[in-house]
């Protein structure tokens, strides 16, 4: 191993050009400038070994495939390096991260997931700010597992929320504090950071057929039941405020109650930014737990639909999965 740090380029606005069509990713184009930010760094930036995927994606166009194509090139390489950058588009950049805490799991190592609001090939770009933060953090290992890193904040991956289209502080983690806060010093929460406790590994084989619904008064039982059909093997229900659904709707409840019995892992988690789901708080709630929902508690949606998918594609039976779904693998929720 070296004291390197592999930069990932997946795609992104960080490496965009201008094109007839708007802005998109452009192979090339932006390692020029990540030379550029580590050689003018004076020895305060790590040594980088530089890769591209092919094609590059606007983030919008990721799918599970993609998740799982970077674990498997992080796992391929975590020998050879110290830490790992992912440079990856803002849209769907909660997703990714939280998918590669599952998929990646006790992987050792910072995996720090950046990106930018602004492509760094323009003066007023957040991404040389973004990337140099993100090298050091991957660099100094003191955050071994998978974190995103946007602005001051340094967020655990299966925590964070896109919160802003356009501002430069993009993303929060509303149910869980910070990592780190960087400001003139990188000040890491170590309370927080959570220890390898065991061989790393990589669940990228396959992922489950997984969907997600979010509650709106008038919600059709119907349209739940047709989401229901195979080949669909897990739902995620946002549900109101603790967890709460309709529960005088006889329909929706035997549409939860069909899907369950059927095989269908349904995990339920809150529409709300902060808080938690809480069985049992209100009946509306414990209607749907008796329909055979289980709770996701304080996870995010991008947590609970990529977790979801991960345990699936290991071939777990759906009663052990719902188990599961209600354990903290990652720091994902807080029980």
């Amino acid at each position: 191993m070296t004291d390197s740090v592999l930069v990932l380029h997946t795609g992104g606005t960080i490496g965009m050009v201008d094109t007839a069509e708007g802005s998109a990713p452009a192979p090339a184009a932006l390692a020029p400038y990540i030379d550029e930010v580590v050689a003018s760094s004076q020895g305060e930036l790590p040594p980088i070994a530089f890769m591209e995927l092919d094609p590059l994606l606007d983030s919008s166009n990721a799918t599970p495939d993609t998740w799982c194509t970077i674990a498997r090139i992080l796992y391929d390489r975590r020998e050879d390096h110290a830490g790992f950058v992912v440079l990856h588009g803002t849209d769907t950049m909660a997703y990714t991260s939280s998918a590669l805490s599952f998929l990646l799991p006790e992987f050792g190592k910072p995996v720090v997931v950046t990106g930018s609001q602004i492509p760094i090939a323009r003066a007023r770009s957040d991404g040389r700010q973004n990337l140099i933060g993100a090298l050091q953090v991957a660099a100094c290992g003191e955050v071994p597992e998978v974190s995103l890193l946007f602005g001051e904040l340094l967020l655990r991956g299966n925590r964070a929320m896109k919160v802003d289209a356009f501002g430069l502080d993009a993303f929060e983690s509303p149910r869980c504090a910070p990592l780190a806060k960087l400001g003139a010093e990188i000040a890491v929460n170590r309370s927080l950071v959570r220890a390898s406790l065991g061989e790393p590994g990589l669940m990228a084989a396959s992922l489950g057929n997984v969907a997600a619904v979010r509650l709106f008064p008038g919600f059709s039982a119907s349209i739940l039941a047709n989401i229901c059909r195979p080949p669909l093997q897990g739902l995620i229900i946002e549900a109101y405020g603790a967890g709460n659904g309709p529960s005088g709707d006889q329909e929706f409840l035997a549409a939860i109650e069909a899907a369950a019995a059927g095989g269908i892992v349904v995990v339920v988690v809150t529409q709300c930014v902060r808080g938690s789901v809480k069985p049992g708080a209100y009946a509306t709630g414990s209607a749907l737990m008796r329909a055979g929902a289980v709770p996701g508690f304080d996870m995010t949606s991008e947590a609970a639909l990529t977790k979801l998918a991960v345990l699936l594609g290991q071939g777990f039976e759906a009663s052990t999965v719902a188990l599961m779904m209600q354990q903290d693998l990652a720091g994902e929720l807080t029980l």
